[in-house]
């Protein structure tokens, strides 16, 4: 193995499907919602694909990783972000088919990155800001709508996808209406829709999207996502996910 270097503040991890992850200390690390979206995703290898808010580039390499898209361009906001996409891009052998962009998603127009792309992905803040609130740090910057929120975000992808490409998020249920009407809003006809519970006796914690530009009206809301059996333990379901990157067939739209 190479010798890595790392800055103080900067952490070397091993995640799923051997991948190897730079992240800051003071940032957001890597969690289950990264690794739910990217296996959310349908297979598509010849895909172009963009993420946004891509914080580490954890997203696009779990995707490179099990051959579901061809290459990705990764828009980060945050400068020293930016550049540690294309260092985890680097050390994981995907330097070809990972780019950064560093860029806020309110710029974000049909030509920023030369021409449409068929998959965008997002892991977006999720909480919204207001005057008495001061937010500043990495961390907090990953989490509240800063530089953007999911409207921004949406329009931002709608901007960036073909006729008929797919959208996919993962967001807080709280707020799923703001994210159906944002979609709505940038063109983006939500399509497909899992809810997603730490255990069954539980609300859902999080909400898994698929949307597609142009389509017509109608989305298919798959049975719910159970993760735990009890404490720390997978259900069955959640170690296929992990094992293979995929969501099994019930999942799917039919």
């Amino acid at each position: 193995m190479e010798n890595i270097l790392l800055a103080d503040d900067e952490s070397l991890n091993e995640i799923n499907n051997n991948l190897r992850l730079i992240e800051k200390k003071d940032g957001l690390t890597f969690g289950s919602d990264a690794y739910l979206l990217a296996a959310y995703v349908r297979t598509s290898r010849k895909a172009r694909a963009a993420d946004l808010g891509s914080g580490t580039g954890v997203i696009p390499l779990l995707l490179l990783s099990r051959n579901k898209i061809a290459d990705c361009a990764a828009l980060e906001v945050q400068p020293e972000f930016a550049e540690l996409i294309s260092r985890n891009a680097a050390i994981n052998g995907f330097a070809d088919r990972l780019r950064s962009v560093q860029t806020d998603v309110r710029e974000v127009s049909a030509g920023t990155l030369g021409g449409e792309v068929d998959i965008v992905v997002s892991n977006p803040p999720y909480m919204k800001t207001s005057g008495k609130i001061c937010v500043s740090g990495r961390k907090q910057i990953a989490r509240h709508e800063v530089h953007g929120g999911i409207g921004d975000f949406c329009l931002a992808a709608g901007r960036l996808l073909r006729h008929g490409g797919l959208f996919y998020a993962v967001w807080r249920p709280d707020r799923l209406v703001d994210l159906i009407s944002s979609m709505r809003c940038a063109g983006l006809e939500p399509k497909r829709m899992t809810m997603v519970h730490s255990r069954v006796s539980l609300p859902p914690c999080l909400v898994l999207c698929e949307a597609k530009k142009g389509a017509a009206p109608g989305c298919h809301v798959t049975p719910p996502l159970i993760m735990y059996r009890e404490m720390s333990v997978y259900t069955d379901t959640l170690t296929r996910i992990y094992e293979t990157g995929e969501f099994d067939e019930p999942f799917r739209k039919p």
